[in-house]
């Protein structure tokens, strides 16, 4: 905005550097163009050598009023994206402009910035190892922390908490114990009762509210508020559990029963299918486990006719495990002894 407001000044495309892309200069030598007016056409030829690869139209992408292009970027490309690229595509063709720019601050690692060539950071490759087959976690505590209006923190206690008192306490436990509730009254049979009680279907209403919010803040890249209204369901559901206690009542209420835990699946159906964006490997677990494998995004709206209850739950194993302090203080002295 204030290169905007101070109005556009000549800003110089080429360096002096050994490596680049050479620019033939009258009277001087060793020019390369600038990496960030070159890279964006990138974006570009990317498209054309799929589309090659594939039998596709590039134009059609990039020249197709009905695309929409964003750019996820962080804060130091903000120009280069919104004013220098958009020139060049408005100057060279029928292109399409970008339609959102959402750019994010910058996410420390420890209260430090993050330093490859320090070793200050945090190494996918060796996550993985450490931490093997919790690609999740990882993918939701950065989209928890994400830098989305001010710089961040990264900091392995507070992947330890998260883990731990939202994923492992708040979801996993909640879709286990439904699960295993089911498993132990009905043989894993899902009940299906023909009255829904009006509580029970109060607290759908509220699964579809923050449902809704959910779809409303992704499609205006507010991620993290997007992922709080996630675990917002996950809480409402073991909230529904707590208040209607329904292993106190199976012999007095079965008919409630089988209406509290109908209620508890549906959630845990929305809970499948609302998890993919942000913990992909566990929404195609949690499906396979309640034997929703073909339902997605568009379903949701006709969730009942969804479920398949002459499917059998066998499998109730919790989607996440705990986190221990040791494992938390190996990768902390792990940053210290890189340094």
């Amino acid at each position: 905005k204030s290169w905007l407001d101070s109005g556009l000044k000549p800003r110089a495309v080429t360096r002096d550097l050994d490596w680049g892309i050479p620019v033939q200069v009258d009277g001087d030598d060793g020019k390369v163009l600038y990496v960030w007016f070159e890279a964006p056409i990138g974006y570009i030829s990317s498209t054309k050598e799929w589309a090659q690869n594939n039998n596709k139209d590039w134009e059609h992408y990039w020249k197709n009023p009905k695309t929409n292009l964003i750019h996820f970027i962080g804060k130091d490309n903000i120009v280069f994206h919104c004013i220098i690229f958009p020139i060049m595509l408005k100057m060279f063709g029928d292109f399409i402009l970008p339609k959102n720019v959402p750019a994010n601050e910058f996410l420390n690692l420890e209260g430090d910035k993050i330093s490859t060539s320090k070793n200050w950071a945090v190494w996918l490759h060796e996550y993985l190892i450490e931490f093997p087959n919790m690609q999740d976690v990882l993918r939701y505590v950065l989209t928890a922390t994400c830098p989305e209006t001010k710089d961040n923190d990264f900091t392995w206690k507070e992947f330890q908490t998260r883990n731990n008192s939202e994923l492992v306490a708040i979801y996993g436990n909640f879709t286990n114990r439904v699960l295993s509730l089911i498993d132990k009254y009905y043989e894993g049979k899902i009940p299906n009762p023909k009255i829904v009680n009006d509580s029970d279907n109060e607290t759908l209403k509220e699964v579809v509210s923050l449902k809704n919010d959910m779809e409303s803040n992704l499609n205006e890249f507010k991620f993290r508020e997007a992922l709080r209204n996630l675990i917002g369901i996950a809480r409402l559901g073991n909230k529904h559990l707590a208040d209607n206690e329904p292993w106190k009542i199976k012999n007095e209420n079965p008919e409630r029963v089988e209406q509290i835990l109908k209620t508890s699946f549906e959630i845990v159906t929305y809970l499948a299918v609302l998890s993919e964006p942000f913990l992909p490997f566990t929404s195609e677990k949690l499906k396979k486990m309640i034997g929703l494998n073909k339902t997605g995004w568009s379903n949701l709206d006709n969730l009942g006719s969804e479920i398949d209850f002459n499917f059998t739950i066998t499998n109730k194993e919790m989607l996440f495990r705990r986190i221990e302090g040791s494992e938390i203080e190996f990768q902390i002295d792990k940053l210290k002894k890189g340094l």
